[in-house]
């Protein structure tokens, strides 16, 4: 999965309009865009766009931009700026040429909106946000004009400029294109242009008080910087209407070759919200400790959770490109990130529920070093160190004073494996007060490391362990999803649906190589699952491991 890049990808119909606008002629070249609004952190429906866009340019040796729509300062963050940038990269991508803003463009799209109402089209509106929407009508009843559409081409570059410098309240008034307030499409009954807003903007600062919409400025932004191929998701179809009779009418974009929008199927995934409002709500209320909490769906959560930029590219690639929408299973994201650890993740031990053994028949206070493959089917992976003495640490769970012969791990009075290491046999335990069991006494056989007990006997079961003196300490973070609903975006309140075992965290122990983790690199904590150490939370004198995802699917 490592080199998905140089695989041969599947075609779909976006990449069949492009070959045939290559063969006709109609495009030379190839120039994409990511455009995503700095409002918040980007999450797996992003990751779609951006190995959409960006893939498509770099297989036919185009360009793609990065820019941001950043048309509505309120809600816009440089934070959110260089979290998007980090995430492109991350993800495996480099933008051409510099990072560009929507408002880079603020001088130009002020020049077209006047052109607008120069021609006619364009008029200011004081009708507040209520009066709006009840002249818009419904889907089912036209819409009606505005009692200011007919005001004199003068008088509204008048009152525009007025809004400009500042003379009116926020929400007075608006700038709005004269379309047609009986279309069968609600973006084209007089959509508002520009609007008032005294907000400071993280690129322009305190130049302007009006901004324009998104649908006004992502049309020309598109066209501006010559890009061939705009490529949104469904929810923008009907927008094309509108994107269209804006260019339309603008003397700079009547190339017949200009900007063409396509539209595909967004992602949609199973117990997983894809709404920035929405999640911005959990951050905000600390149901989830920030947007890159590794129970959160963005790129960010994903990555700090110890997902790779391989196995989303590779989930990606997987699910396609379509114009039908459909509801993808989480399992298709959780098989990927498997296949790609499986691989290349190294193999550590660490114990999550300890209890201690003491192996009687050891010698007191020595402590022997074993050598242990880091994957067992990668020899080049090399090998480490497991410190191995007379007091170790096993999973409570893999023992049992009784048991049936369908359980392969330590029973009194019989034997199991010590992965790399020893035979031992559970001879007795110990309780404290309440019955749980505190301490095993074992028996090793000397003759078993890394061979069979040399009578022939078999020995079936195999477990983990670390030894007690040289462990480590650490903090595991146990992860399930975030909702309990398949469909978490359709319920009434978001809390309704948000699982209270999402996360769950013990305290246990991990080999004395597990010190030096690095942050965000997987290991597979054998028969537990794959975990990596936190980016934030984890030290050297405090391991913190979050669980990637189990070794299966519990789901299934």
């Amino acid at each position: 999965m490592s080199h998905v890049d140089t695989e041969v990808r599947p075609s779909n119909f976006i990449r069949n309009i492009i070959d045939e606008d290559l063969a006709t002629g109609k495009h030379t070249s190839v120039q994409t865009r990511f455009p995503p609004e700095p409002n918040g952190f980007l999450h797996i429906g992003h990751a779609k766009s951006i190995c959409l866009n960006f893939g498509i340019a770099k297989d036919y040796k185009g360009q793609c931009n990065l820019r941001f729509d950043d048309t509505n300062p309120e809600k816009e963050d440089i934070d959110y700026v260089n979290s998007i940038q980090a995430d492109v990269q991350w993800l495996g991508f480099q933008w051409d040429g510099d990072i560009r803003y929507s408002s880079n463009y603020f001088d130009q799209l002020h020049q077209y909106a006047v052109e607008l109402i120069t021609k006619g089209l364009a008029y200011v509106c004081f009708l507040n946000g209520e009066e709006t929407r009840e002249y818009r009508g419904t889907l089912k009843e036209p819409g009606k004009n505005s009692p200011y559409r007919d005001t004199s081409v003068e008088e509204n570059l008048a009152l525009f400029e007025k809004m400009r410098l500042g003379e009116f309240k926020e929400g007075e008034c608006s700038l709005r294109a004269k379309i047609d307030m009986a279309s069968p499409f609600m973006c084209m009954r007089d959509p508002i242009i520009y609007r008032i807003r005294f907000a400071h903007h993280h690129q322009t600062g305190d130049k302007w008080c009006i901004y324009p919409m998104y649908d006004f400025t992502h049309c020309i932004s598109d066209a501006i910087e010559n890009i061939t191929h705009s490529l949104c998701t469904l929810e923008f179809q009907d927008n094309r209407r509108l994107y269209d009779w804006v260019l339309d009418h603008l003397d700079d974009f009547q190339a017949p070759n200009r900007t063409r929008q396509y539209e595909f199927s967004r992602l949609n995934l199973e117990y997983t919200l894809m709404s920035k409002r929405k999640l911005n709500d959990l951050v905000v209320r600390n149901l989830v400790t920030g947007w890159d909490d590794a129970r959160m769906p963005t790129i960010a959560g994903y990555r700090r959770r110890g997902y790779t930029p391989a196995s989303i590219r590779e989930f990606c690639k997987r699910i396609g490109v379509t114009k039908q929408d459909n509801m993808v299973e989480v399992a298709m994201l959780d098989a990927c990130i498997r296949e790609e650890l499986n691989e290349f993740a190294p193999r550590a031990m660490a114990v999550i529920n300890p209890v201690k053994v003491v192996i009687e028949n050891y010698p007191e206070g020595q402590v022997e070093i074993i050598n242990a493959a880091n994957h067992p089917n990668k020899e080049e992976m090399g090998k480490r160190e497991l410190s191995f003495g007379r007091e170790l640490f096993i999973d409570a769970d893999d023992f049992r004073e009784e048991a049936n012969k369908k359980y392969k791990r330590l029973v009194q009075g019989k034997e199991v494996r010590l992965r790399n290491a020893y035979v031992i046999q559970a001879e007795r335990c110990e309780k404290d007060a309440d019955g749980n069991i505190t301490t095993i006494f074992c028996t090793y056989d000397d003759e078993t490391l890394g061979k069979n007990p040399s009578d022939g006997r078999k020995v079936k079961g195999v477990i983990h362990w670390v030894e007690a003196s040289t462990a480590k300490p650490a903090e595991f973070r146990l992860y399930e999803r975030l909702f309990n609903d398949p469909n978490p975006a359709a319920a009434e309140s978001v809390d309704e649906v948000l699982n209270p075992h999402s996360l769950t965290t013990k305290y246990g122990l991990v080999e004395a190589s597990l010190m030096n983790a690095e942050a965000e690199k997987a290991y597979q904590f054998e028969r537990e699952g794959y975990f990596c150490a936190d980016s934030k939370d984890s030290s050297k004198d405090s391991l913190v491991f979050n669980l990637t995802v189990p070794l299966r699917d519990s789901f299934e």
